[in-house]
């Protein structure tokens, strides 16, 4: 069985800690051993367990919750934490509450914000799925999304991933427990999108699901895992559902160097829309149009791309996939010059930066779209 050099993780770790993230990735790819090489050396002890310098892989999360921070951003300028105001958070009017959803899984809390329109029929919902380090307050100050959704009358929820769940309050998309139907975080997303629904006169033909960088890969699980539910997905820096099985292959489709992700599609595609900078040094660029390959499969799309520059200066590679009757289905973002950041938010939230307003392009789009009842 393959294990792990202990010594380079390590040392991967430090130049995670000076923002030497290519560096650290390519150690850590050299960090798999094979047992008749290993150098031993004198046990160390991590987290109360004696562990030698070969490590396998199911104990590499255990020593790498620093890394695996590190490499969904954590280091990076966009990480600067804000004193958030009510203002910062949601319009005056609507309203921000708490709540929270268990199962046989566990329990996950979750905010929503209620908008001001009353009695005009059953809203909209969309479900945000925030990324690594962030909160649900954090990520909604940062995209802003409730108060593009106050325009539409559209209700927002955002579930909240606990730091016991993952040490970085990640997404634990790349963990195969946590990738499918009725099983682990998926379960307990659609468990908190129905209770929503349940409690509050929801559209059923108007659910959506959009997250950043884990957030967006669990936003392209859950489009996969519960096609029923969601009529549209929107994913910000993320990954293909089905790019990594473990916390190795995940750093390798972080890099670019994943696997085929295949096709993902079982009947209707479901219309997706994507975000990624081409200067993403946290998630490879690659990974946006692999979201749209896993989604399209083997359907022949009229593919329409357009380089421009917005309004505001910024520029774009706009790619446009629509189906025989001329729907637009699928749509990819190539933000020129981008990093690892939600495009056009707020910076009163961490990971944000200039350029296209990414909520208002998601919403759009969203809305173009209704799920068959």
């Amino acid at each position: 069985m393959k294990t792990f050099d202990l010594g380079k993780i390590h040392e991967a770790t430090r130049l995670t800690r000076a923002g030497r993230l290519n560096e650290a990735l390519a150690l850590l790819q050299a960090a798999a051993i094979s047992p008749t090489t290993a150098v031993a050396s004198a046990p160390r002890t991590i987290d109360g367990e004696i562990v030698s310098d070969q490590v396998r892989p199911a104990k590499l999360s255990a020593v790498l919750p620093e890394l695996l921070r590190s490499f969904d951003g954590a280091n990076l300028p966009g990480a600067r934490r804000y004193a958030l105001r009510a203002a910062d958070i949601a319009p005056e009017g609507g309203r921000y509450i708490s709540g929270s959803f268990s199962n046989s899984e566990g329990r996950r809390s979750y905010k929503l914000y209620i908008p001001t329109i009353r009695d005009a029929g059953p809203r909209p919902l969309i479900v945000m799925l925030h990324g690594c380090t962030q909160s649900a307050d954090d990520f909604a100050a940062g995209t802003r999304m409730n108060f593009v959704a106050e325009e539409h009358g559209c209700f927002v929820v955002y579930p909240e991933q606990p730091q016991a769940a993952n040490a970085s309050k990640c997404w634990n998309w790349f963990r195969p427990g946590d990738q499918a139907r009725g099983k682990g975080e998926p379960s307990l997303i659609a468990g908190i999108t129905r209770q929503v629904v349940e409690e509050h006169d929801i559209d059923q033909a108007r659910i959506y699901v959009a997250g950043l960088s884990a957030g967006g890969a669990a936003a392209a699980i859950m489009g996969e895992a519960y096609p029923e539910l969601y009529a549209a997905v929107g994913v910000h820096s993320g990954l293909a559902c089905g790019s990594a099985e473990d916390v190795a292959s995940a750093f390798n489709a972080m890099r670019g160097l994943g696997k085929d992700v295949g096709s993902g599609a079982s009947g209707a595609i479901k219309p997706t829309i994507v975000f990624h900078g081409d200067r993403d040094a946290t998630v490879h660029p690659s990974n946006g149009a692999k979201v749209i390959a896993r989604v399209a499969g083997n359907t022949n799309f009229q593919v329409r791309t357009e380089r421009k520059t917005t309004s505001q200066g910024y520029s774009v590679s706009h790619s446009v996939h629509r189906d025989a009757f001329g729907l637009n289905i699928l749509e990819l973002w190539e933000l020129h010059g981008g990093g690892h950041s939600w495009s056009g938010g707020s910076s009163a939230g961490s990971f944000t930066s200039d350029g296209p307003d990414a909520s208002k392009e998601m919403l759009r789009f969203f809305l173009e779209h209704r799920r068959a009842l």
